[in-house]
């Protein structure tokens, strides 16, 4: 049951930084433009999440902070290996697609510190949304109706899961940038689901939080302070 707890006091933290992300960043959006504000609507789906971080014992996953597993592959892996993708983006995207200084915040970036707690709370959504609750719901039922199959469902829904994002932000422009935005994007996202299979949920999460650190947040912080 302690373990339960533990997932369960993880999940309700990440929705306090979601909520305080709503109320902070409607009072920058009073004072400032192009400010990105959650709404409470969003933050109220979170909450079907509540039951699936319950059932990932139930489901052949890892509880969030199973003793087993150690900290190397619950959060330091992950988080270099997010860091990765996204000094891969950075890379293409703002040494080779646009070296020319940017002179105002551009649309995938927001101010400091506000950044922290908005890609925080973005990156626990996606992870939701796209691995907690369908990953944990076909397995669950897997274990419970076709246990035989668990193995190859899991690999199913690994690849099916890691094309959602690339699908959903599929980019425009030179061939050889679609084809490495999809890639990465789909890369990024199967290591993901293989990382969950081995050391929780959180290890997925650490892999976007990684991603977001660099891409989102350190990126956005240079910008804003040394190039604006």
């Amino acid at each position: 049951m302690g373990n339960k707890k533990s997932s369960l006091l993880t999940y309700l933290t990440f929705l306090l930084i979601a909520l305080v992300t709503i109320f902070w960043g409607r009072q920058l959006a009073l004072h400032y433009e192009n400010i990105r504000v959650w709404d409470f609507t969003g933050w109220l789906f979170l909450l079907i999440g509540i039951p699936f971080i319950l059932l990932q014992k139930e489901a052949g996953l890892p509880e969030l902070w199973q003793p087993s597993v150690s900290n190397k592959k619950r959060i330091w892996i992950p988080l270099a290996t997010g860091l990765f993708f996204a000094l891969l983006d950075v890379i293409v995207i703002i040494v080779i697609l646009h070296p020319e200084p940017y002179k105002t915040l551009p649309p995938f970036l927001q101010p400091f510190p506000y950044s922290v707690v908005l890609y925080t709370s973005g990156a626990f959504e996606v992870e939701v949304f796209y691995r907690l609750i369908p990953i944990t719901l076909a397995l669950f039922f897997a274990q419970r109706f076709f246990p035989k199959y668990a193995t190859t469902i899991f690999w199913i829904m690994a690849v099916l899961t890691s094309l959602r994002e690339p699908i959903e932000q599929f980019q425009q422009g030179a061939l050889w940038y679609v084809l490495y935005s999809f890639i990465s994007g789909f890369a990024m996202n199967f290591l993901q689901v293989v990382f969950y299979k081995k050391a929780g949920v959180l290890a997925s999460l650490f892999t976007r939080l990684g991603h977001y650190l660099l891409w989102h947040i350190l990126l956005g912080l240079y910008i804003e302070y040394f190039m604006l």
